[in-house]
């Protein structure tokens, strides 16, 4: 009881004291909350920029890859060879929004994919992300990747040019995009990404873009075996002007590719569109003089793929290199990539349009390039190559180029197989020989003297009675 009284006694003291402690001394003074972080600032220039570039990028696919594809088929396939660049637009804008995005941009999930939590861009809104360009809004930079995610599965086309059943591509493009493109994207490029982790240098696409889309035309080609009459047949390209003036456009598309990938306009935008141009230029009379020695005579097909092929070769080096270098890269592309593209009929394989032979070779010696010419004075965000005192990055150059082909390779040889096992990718032989313009479209590209259509429509229609 007295010790229960006197415990009672203590805590009443010490409820008093603490009470009167509390009264006579001064509150200790609130502290101001904390100001808000200051958004990020949007720089309208930068944003301008890369709104322009991405137009650029998207006329790289159509008109500029449509019309250089479509003029060296044959005439019955000319429409449906635009049309597979055409409709590529439609179903990447939307797969690239729905989950596209998020698979290549999207949160990191162990080096090898992002996650789901940007599909329907949920997330991806008008403020900056640092990560993605600090001065632009995040649609800003979501919309201009869009534009590689677009062109990269285009390029393909020109591999299985002339006798791939309009469905099948549509199924084909679909997976490819979400399988091969996003997965790798996110590997390069993306926050957290394995292979962007390691240091490796891919400013504008060789890799994501060059090397996956040549690797898998090499698949493909395999897979679908040649065109029919191939090697017995003349299959020269009808219409000349018109891939000439998709080459033109590729080549001014090309300058939103390389210096929009700078993301900001300023110094390194200027870099990247100077070595563009300076490359292209280069692997153009590399092209034309290497073939000129060979054959007696320079021709205008090989011009204008070896412009492509300087592109191709510049793209993942363009915000690393010095003019100098890029006149190295430029000629060497021309000449190795004429090279390769002169060797697919002793290899045996129908690549119809040298997808193989610019992208796929053009890409891997460029991303070879970078490791070789690479200089922090142009771009200290990048690394040195070997000849500026980092062999090192090279190696990491080696890992990146055999990684993307060991993805793109696989990968769509696996797709189409199972494509082929369960819808069919060809076309019949009735089919290919009408061409695809009238077996899968229904139209011709070209029609002089009144309708084109009915030798097919008398074929496909039943008999009257």
């Amino acid at each position: 009881m007295r010790l229960a009284l006197a415990v009672g006694v203590l805590c009443m003291l010490f409820t008093a004291a603490a009470t009167v402690w509390a009264q006579t001394t001064p509150a200790p003074p609130t502290p101001a909350p904390a100001a808000p972080a200051a958004p990020p600032k949007i720089d309208s220039g930068d944003t301008a920029w890369l709104l322009t570039s991405s137009a650029l990028v998207l006329l790289m696919t159509a008109p500029g890859l449509a019309l250089f594809y479509g003029g060296m088929v044959r005439q019955k396939n000319a429409l449906a060879t635009i049309m597979q660049s055409f409709i590529i637009m439609a179903l990447i804008s939307v797969q690239w929004v729905l989950w596209g995005y998020s698979l290549a941009f999207g949160p990191d999930k162990g080096g090898i994919i992002g996650g789901f939590e940007w599909i329907g861009l949920r997330g991806v809104g008008l403020t900056p992300n640092p990560d993605y360009g600090a001065t632009v809004p995040h649609q800003a930079y979501m919309v201009f990747q869009l534009m590689f995610a677009i062109i990269t599965p285009a390029l393909i086309t020109g591999a299985f040019a002339e006798r791939m059943k309009f469905s099948a591509f549509i199924v084909f493009t679909l997976v490819w995009a979400t399988l091969i493109y996003d997965p790798l994207a996110h590997w390069v490029w993306g926050t957290g990404g394995w292979l962007k982790g390691k240091g490796a240098l891919d400013f504008a696409g060789g890799t994501v873009v060059h090397i996956s889309s040549g690797v898998s035309a090499l698949a493909m080609s395999l897979v679908m075996g040649k065109r029919r009459g191939y090697g017995r047949e003349p299959m020269q390209p009808h219409n000349l002007p018109l891939t000439v003036a998709g080459a033109a456009l590729l080549w001014f598309g090309w300058f939103g590719f390389n210096a929009g990938s700078a993301l900001t306009a300023g110094a390194l935008a200027t870099s990247a569109f100077v070595v563009t141009n300076t490359a292209t230029a280069a692997a153009a009379l590399g092209w034309m003089f290497t073939e000129w020695m060979a054959r007696g005579k320079p021709t205008v097909l090989g011009a204008a793929s070896g412009a492509v092929a300087g592109l191709v070769a510049i793209t993942p080096a363009s915000g690393y290199v010095s003019p100098m270098a890029a006149i190295v890269i430029g000629a060497v592309s021309g000449f190795l990539c004429y090279s390769a593209c002169n060797l697919k009929a002793k290899l045996g394989y129908d690549d119809s349009l040298d997808v193989v032979g610019v992208h796929g070779v053009g890409g891997t010696w460029g991303a070879l390039a970078t490791g070789i010419f690479a200089w922090k004075l142009i771009n200290p965000d990048g690394g040195d190559g070997l000849l500026h005192g980092n062999p090192g990055q090279l190696g990491v150059q080696i890992v990146a180029i055999l990684a993307s082909w060991v993805l793109a390779f696989v990968g769509t040889y696996i797709i189409a197989k199972v494509l082929d096992m369960v819808m069919g990718l060809r076309v019949t032989d009735e089919d290919e020989a009408s061409g695809l313009d009238l077996s899968q479209h229904s139209e011709t590209a070209y029609a002089f003297g009144g309708s084109s259509y009915s030798e097919f429509e008398s074929r496909s229609r039943p008999a009257a009675h």
